[in-house]
């Protein structure tokens, strides 16, 4: 079989149907390998406990609770509101674009096989290069930023239960960070059953919690709430930029942190039963679910907001909780900020365990310094442990940036411009070099494909140079927004490293598997009418 050939089965039989002789792990072993991988993991997901796991991963009413400060800060009432429904509205598009690749090529490869498959030959490497380097980036820091946040809701509740009492310093924040990175490393390292087994309680939690959260602020509130008129249309400009419709585009950072991590379907896909059908229904059922939710909780917090100026001058680490404070009294707010802890918690692990499987993936194709322990499988769990620990290491390191008055930007910023490069690459190869080389899966936009793409693409180059930006017009080194210095890091370490080494022998994705061996025995065990030219 010629290479050619080989390249050519990679992509038009990666959209391969099932058929009634196969059944679903055999045929999803058989387009893996059609991919080039061999089947290293146990696909023990179910498809509710994939929608679980892409829904759990961003964690609805702890990442509102987490960002509420950028509507705050940026538009008071109309930030908070429609600083989340106008970007949740284009990231949808995103979405949908990045689940029509995923049923097309599930492999936890993801979006930088994406790339390399849908660019020109000669560029493949490169644009895989890219989009695998600046994925990570995001993966990375976004797991940081859901357990440095989850670190500040921990800081609040001990200050709120000791009537301010105990205000924990920038120091012990980042103790309890390193605790819940150690915690959730022990957590990610298990068996993919337990894990498949976690998300629906992870995702019983996350949607029990916000409803609660919606019900407990409109009801106890009482007739302390804001007119209609005053929740959907008060703007207030806190933000030190003059131009009120900037600060107003720098609330988008809410959404977009919250919404990110739903590529974690695609990377979970080699453990998940069906996965050409059940990892897009669980991005876009993930994408939709949360900023349903989520706006939902935010018109509800905006309406018991009698005083944004006073939130903002609270000595709480989060504004949400002074909101939950203000409405339900001490033991109230202790309560519900219970269970938004264990609700950021369960989404840091979540998040832990998609981003061991990009570091995993990338070094299975030899693309990170140390490859060969960081692509190691563990034999008792079936899982790569040791790409899990190198990401809490490397989380722990960015952790250090806590010490930073904004310290969330910085995360937040980070984690978004490296996700969503990553989401956008691939989707612009789709509608470009790469129109004519995918068949598509069982999920597709059929004639859509490039409107929605385009769109995806447009908006998130615009939301990549809006979080460039700093927080205010004038800042200092200790408010400044570090998430260009994470960035630019990265870019100049893998830009450096690719001019200097990698292009010579970085390839793209390494094949794993033989492909007439192994092809031809699994079409010959399974079905030798799928029309596979082996």
């Amino acid at each position: 079989m010629s290479t050619k050939e080989v390249e050519k089965i990679d992509i038009q039989t990666a959209a391969l149907p099932y058929t009634d002789n196969l059944t679903t792990i055999q045929a999803d072993d058989l387009k893996l390998a059609q991919l080039g991988y061999r089947s290293e993991f146990k696909r023990e997901f179910s498809r509710i406990e994939t929608i679980a796991f892409a829904f759990s991963i961003m964690g609805v009413v702890a990442s509102v609770s987490s960002t509420l400060v950028f509507g705050l800060v940026n538009g008071g009432h109309v930030g908070m509101v429609f600083g989340w429904l106008i970007p949740c509205l284009f990231v949808m598009f995103v979405a949908l674009s990045m689940a029509e690749l995923t049923s097309a090529m599930p492999t936890s490869a993801g979006l930088y096989y994406f790339s390399a498959k849908l660019a020109p030959e000669k560029y493949a490497p490169l644009a895989c290069w890219i989009t695998g380097w600046a994925n990570i980036t995001g993966q990375v820091t976004l797991v940081c930023s859901i357990d440095f946040t989850c670190a500040q809701m921990i800081t609040s509740a001990i200050q709120v239960a000791t009537d301010g009492r105990i205000i924990l310093s920038a120091g012990a924040t980042y103790g309890i960070l390193i605790a819940i990175l150690f915690s959730h490393g022990i957590v990610c390292s298990a068996a993919t059953s337990i894990l498949a087994r976690l998300n629906l309680f992870y995702v019983l939690i996350n949607v029990g919690t916000t409803v609660a959260a919606i019900i407990a602020l409109l009801v106890v509130s009482g007739d302390h709430k804001v007119s209609t008129a005053e929740a959907f249309t008060s703007f207030e400009n806190s933000s030190g930029w003059t131009n009120g419709g900037w600060a107003f585009m720098l609330a988008f950072a809410a959404p977009m942190w919250t919404l990110t991590g739903y590529d974690s379907a695609a990377h979970i896909s080699e453990e998940v039963a069906g996965a050409a059908t059940s990892a897009p229904i669980a991005i876009l059922v993930g994408v939709a679910g949360t900023a349903t939710l989520g706006w939902l909780l935010l018109i509800a917090t905006s309406f018991v907001i009698t005083s944004v100026e006073d939130l903002l001058t609270t000595t709480l680490p989060l504004p949400m909780g002074q909101v939950f404070l203000n409405v339900l009294g001490k033991r109230g707010m202790l309560i519900i900020w219970s269970f938004i802890i264990v609700v950021q918690y369960v989404t840091g692990a979540a998040q832990g365990v998609d981003a061991s499987r990009v570091v995993f993936a990338f070094a299975r194709d030899n693309a990170l310094p140390g490859s060969r322990y960081w692509k190691k499988v563990n034999h008792s769990t079936r899982t790569p442990v040791n790409a899990v620990w190198l990401v809490m290491a490397a989380s722990a390191v960015c952790g250090v940036l806590g010490f930073s008055e904004a310290a969330l930007s910085s995360f937040a910023g980070a984690a978004v411009i490296g996700l969503y490069t990553s989401y956008a690459t691939p989707i612009l190869l789709r509608i470009t070099s790469g129109r004519d080389k995918l068949t598509p899966g069982p999920f597709h936009l059929g004639k859509y494909s490039t409107f929605v793409g385009s769109i995806a693409v447009a908006w998130v180059t615009f939301i990549v140079v809006v979080l460039f930006f700093p927080p205010g017009q004038n800042v200092n080194a200790e408010d400044m927004s570090y998430a260009v210095v994470i960035v630019m890091s990265v870019f100049i370490f893998a830009s450096a490293t690719w001019i200097i080494s990698a292009r010579h022998w970085f390839h793209g994705p390494v094949r794993t598997i033989d492909d007439k061996s192994r092809t031809s025995t699994l079409a010959e065990k399974n079905g030798s009418d799928m029309g596979i030219d082996t």
